[in-house]
């Protein structure tokens, strides 16, 4: 029948109520489990495509979500956007992904983009350049629905998903102190939100420990593979006796551009400097020198957010929520802890 098939017909098929067909496909809550996995099916097998020209005009939504990342090379962000996809597939909900490409007047540009094709509601993260926030405070103020993953912006009335930052450096400074490390080196990312709770929890693990700060030790690296490679070369621009013995890089990107610095001036990891990173990148256990992380469920980050969303465009009601997902620390052997 393909896509001629109507909810009347999909009805007749199972002898109940268009209405009832209706109600099932949209996921209310007033038809029972059963029923609705039986119209699911049905509808399936006789190959129904929802009308959405129809539906939107009716409810006045264009069943599409906006997103606007960061960046695209980061494996992270991949993994986000199959999270969210999950969840905005199952509630007949159509993506449209926009990057800022780090950039604050590019963030700026896709968030009009996204208002002017009428999305019924937003997911952002944002870039490392993001210090004015008054372009989202007009969007949330206008009424669509936004929320916040990841790198995100508290206190300004949306939702935000994310993991505790701050806790997950301290855990990871913490491990390297407990093993011995004495300089340890901070490649930290700008003043958005991960960057500055990341550097929060590697200067709180110091002062825990009464461990000097060197501030020669703490270098601004951004978010990308170029800028911990620069970050690294400035390190290594110490006196060799200055080194640090150890680094907390604020992602795994980073810590791999670090990596590439160190082996071109043959420096060995983790014997000569240990490192570590965040996010857990797919490469990060492929290296020649396994990589160290703080293991984030970036799919879990994207399913969560996509949820509060749809909850938020459906309920106009839903308060605003700060959600925060459990991390794990990953060690391997570029921190000199493990042999794997």
């Amino acid at each position: 029948m393909g896509s001629n098939v109507t909810l009347k017909q999909i009805a007749e098929v199972l002898g109940i109520s268009a209405m009832t067909v209706s109600r099932a496909l949209n996921n209310h809550n007033n038809v029972d489990e059963r029923t609705r996995k039986r119209v699911v099916e049905t509808a399936r097998s006789m190959g129904y495509t929802p009308n959405h020209v129809a539906k939107s005009l009716v409810s006045q939504k264009t069943f599409t979500i906006g997103v606007i990342i960061p960046e695209i090379s980061h494996v992270f962000f991949a993994q986000v956007i199959s999270g969210i996809d999950d969840i905005t597939f199952q509630q007949d909900y159509q993506l449209i992904l926009t990057n800022s490409a780090e950039t604050f007047e590019r963030e700026k540009k896709a968030l009009h983009t996204l208002r002017s094709k009428r999305v019924d509601g937003i997911l952002v993260s944002c870039s490392e350049t993001t210090g004015d926030f008054s372009h989202f405070q007009e969007v949330i103020d206008s009424g669509l629905p936004l929320v916040f993953f990841d790198r995100c912006i508290d206190g300004i009335g949306a939702s935000t998903v994310s993991v505790n930052d701050r806790a997950a450096s301290k855990r990871m400074t913490q491990h390297l102190i407990d093993h011995g490390y004495k300089r340890i080196a901070c490649l930290h990312g700008p003043d958005v939100s991960i960057g500055k709770e990341r550097l929060e929890g590697y200067l709180e693990a110091l002062a825990d420990n009464d461990f000097p700060v060197y501030e020669s030790l703490m270098a601004e690296s951004g978010y990308l593979e170029k800028g911990g490679y620069r970050a690294m070369e400035k390190l290594l621009q110490l006196p060799k006796d200055q080194w640090p013995d150890a680094i907390v890089a604020v992602n795994d990107p980073v810590a791999i551009g670090a990596l590439e610095c160190m082996k071109e001036h043959s420096i060995s990891v983790p014997d000569e400097i240990a490192i570590t990173g965040f996010s857990d990148d797919i490469r990060s256990r492929l290296l020649e020198c396994p990589l160290t992380s703080v293991k984030q469920p970036a799919e879990e980050i994207g399913r969560e957010a996509a949820k509060k969303l749809i909850k938020t465009i459906q309920n106009s009601d839903e308060r605003p929520e700060k959600i925060e997902l459990k991390t794990e620390l990953m060690i391997r052997k570029s921190c000199g802890c493990n042999s794997n």
